[in-house]
This record gives structure tokens, sequence and C-alpha cells, in this order.
């Protein structure tokens, strides 16, 4: 059963500093994590990039969210996880709202309900979306999908042609790049870079891996999903690290 999407969330008031209530980017991980297994520091800094979420800034530089960052993270990430939309219609949606408008109830049909925290202990939903759900979400033809496959950036269906639910993360940052004249052919070095960082996560866990019994699977799985996500913020960091280095050149 699909779980009633959270209430829409108003956008944070501008704050100069922080103060006891905010929360930093671990904590919100923290808090997020039961619902959204997956989610990541580098997808908190994309939502941010993404003008879906709006931090406030210690005068050091680290961001300091409040609990309505957080509604609005819980929103975001559910919208997207259950009624497959991209996030520039979930960033349309609410930039209606922080206007002080009355926008369309967005695809789906579900009101937008209070909802703070999930069900305890609840088992993580893990969705597999059609090609027509993955094309329709983000305005990608068979073929141009087709292309994706064809340069290793998404993967191909399974036998019922559905496609693992990450699959959405990949098209949405896909597009995001092509309207910068950035096309699949020139990612090439972005999916070399994610293969090498993922086999020293495989060679990390190896010695549990190759284990036969079940314990030892499942920390080993557990370790490369922690590995992984420290790995991402690794990257993420370095990237962000190079690209204030550029802005600071000298014109």
């Amino acid at each position: 059963m699909q779980a009633d999407a959270p209430r829409t969330p108003r956008r944070p008031r501008e704050d100069s500093g922080a103060s006891s209530s905010t929360l930093t980017i671990g904590e919100v991980l923290a808090e997020l994590q039961d619902e959204f297994p997956r989610v990541a520091a580098s997808k908190l800094r994309f939502l941010e990039e993404r003008g879906l979420v709006h931090p406030t800034r210690t005068p050091a530089g680290y961001r300091k969210f409040t609990a309505d960052d957080v509604d609005r993270l819980r929103f975001v990430l559910t919208v997207q996880r259950d009624q497959f939309l991209p996030l520039k219609v979930i960033r349309e949606h609410l930039d209606a709202l922080d206007r002080g408008e009355r926008p369309e109830p967005l695809p789906g049909g579900h009101t937008l309900t209070a909802s703070r925290g999930g069900s305890p202990g609840a088992a993580p939903v893990v969705r597999r979306l059609t090609a027509e759900e993955l094309g329709t979400a983000h305005g990608l033809t068979p073929a141009e999908l087709a292309e994706l496959e064809r340069y290793a950036l998404l993967p191909a269906p399974d036998a019922e042609g559905r496609y693992p639910e990450h699959a959405g993360d990949v098209v949405a940052a896909v597009a995001a790049l092509a309207e910068h004249g950035l096309e699949p052919r020139h990612l090439r070095s972005v999916r070399a870079a994610a293969d090498r960082e993922l086999g020293i996560v495989q060679q990390a866990v190896a010695p549990l891996a190759t284990r036969r019994d079940e314990d030892s699977r499942t920390r080993a799985a557990e370790t490369a999903r922690r590995l992984g996500e420290a790995m991402l913020s690794l990257h993420s960091a370095l990237v962000a690290d190079g690209i204030d280095a550029l802005a600071r050149e000298p014109r």
C-alpha cells in the first residue's frame, strides 16, 4: 500500500544565524534514513542546488537545517519516490506554494497530509519503474532511454521491462546536465569514475562477501552501503572544492 504523501511544507524563514533548533546535514540524514535508506549527503546537496530546499549557512559555511527544511525534504523525497515525478515539477509546485498560490494537486491524486516520520520498523518499499513510467516522468522517448543504456548510464531493464528505483535519479541528473549541452556521450568518464569507486568498495568488502554464511553476507551488504555513502560524500566534496577553486580563479 502506498503511503500518504506528507503535508506540503512551508519554505523556512530566512535566519541570520544558527540556533539550537537547527540540524546539521548529518543529523538530517539520521532523521530521514529510516524512511529513505539510500539517501546520502550528496543527495541533499543536489536538492539544494536544484532549489528544492534552502538551508541557512553558518559564518564558516556549514549548512543548518530547520524542522521545516526536514519536512520539505521528506515531502520531496516521498513524492519523487511514490509518484515518479521529476524534480522540476516538484520544485515548481513548491515555488507556487511559497508565493502563496494554490497550485493544482500533483499527479497521483494524493491528499498531502501531515506525516512527521515514517512508521517505526516499516520496511523500505523497493520500487521498479517501467520504461513508460520513467519516460513519462522525465520526458524521455524510448530511443533516449536506449541511448542512456548504450553508454552504461542506465542499467538494462529486467525481464519484466522494469528499471531499478535509482534509475529515476540517473535520468533526472542527466536531464539537468543536458540543459547545459552535456549529452550522454560526454558522460563516459563519469561512468568510468563510478566504476572505479565501486571497485574500491568491492575490494573492501570482499573478505565478508566471499563467506557463505548469511550473517557475513548481510554484514557485507550493510558495509558496502555505508562505504558507498562515504564514497559519494567524498566525491561530492572534491567536486565542490574544485568548483569553488574555479570560482576563485582570476577572470
